[in-house]
């Protein structure tokens, strides 16, 4: 609270910098949505022939839970549900994809820190050329593999882009205002993008995976009935064996 009081009381015309935050505001929204509504769903229909938005429909509860908790650390149980019990995808698949994915799958968080350096540079008064904004683009992507799965995270590798086109750290307290609204809207994009990467990745291995594994509870009762059935018949073996010497010789 007291770094964004700091930062506004240093502002002249405040009408100018809230404008300025909607714009931005609605920059990364638009980006977001994009990438979210058509890049996402192109893919996924291009590889997989099925309708992405009905596949969007089974991961809905996994969205909202991204948007109450901003992290998607915290909504991965409920995207395995969603992804396994709704969807139908293989357990293989979903127990190896979506763990990467909450980890190193930012998708959200790398176009939000490519926007966040652009935005800062023009509130100062600077506007940053070709060469620079592929520096900013290249290094959003790399810190939001770095990015932790927790609300806000973004916040704290934002400084590695900012350095790299030399924007003050302390000018990244500007947008801590409304930050906490977009890191919700990124988290879910992030929850998306997963859910996508394990659709896909799904679609193209399920013929090698061959049948879905047994389920733990059979996978530890049968060899338990195997081995007890064959020591049953063995004993009923001998018993009848000894029955046939005790015969003999009488």
């Amino acid at each position: 609270m007291f770094l964004v009081a700091g930062k506004i009381l240093e502002i002249e015309d405040l009408l100018k910098l809230a404008q300025s935050l909607g714009m931005y505001a609605l920059t990364v929204l638009t980006g977001l949505a994009i990438h979210s509504l058509f890049t996402l769903p192109l893919i996924f229909y291009a590889i997989t022939r099925r309708n992405p938005f009905a596949f969007y429909r089974g991961m809905l509860q996994a969205w909202l839970i991204g948007i109450g908790t901003g992290s998607s650390a915290a909504s991965l149980p409920v995207t395995f549900r969603c992804l396994e019990e709704t969807l139908k995808l293989d357990k293989r698949v979903t127990r190896f994809v979506l763990p990467i994915g909450a980890t190193v799958n930012m998708d959200g968080t790398a176009l939000y820190e490519a926007v966040a350096p652009v935005f800062l540079a023009q509130l100062m008064g600077r506007q940053l050329g070709i060469g620079q904004l592929i520096v900013v683009s290249l290094t959003a992507t790399v810190a939001s593999v770095g990015a932790a799965s927790i609300p806000s995270a973004g916040l704290v590798t934002m400084l590695l882009v900012m350095s790299a086109v030399n924007i003050p750290a302390q000018e990244i307290t500007i947008i801590f205002a409304i930050d906490w609204a977009l890191d919700r809207i990124r988290t879910s994009v992030n929850i998306l993008g997963d859910g996508i990467g394990a659709g896909i990745l799904d679609h193209l291995v399920r013929s090698e995976l061959g049948p879905p594994e047994l389920e733990e509870g059979e996978n530890t009762d049968r060899p338990v009935q195997t081995r007890t059935a064959a020591r049953l018949s063995t004993a009923r073996y001998l018993h009848s064996h000894d029955d046939d010497n005790e015969t003999s010789k009488l």
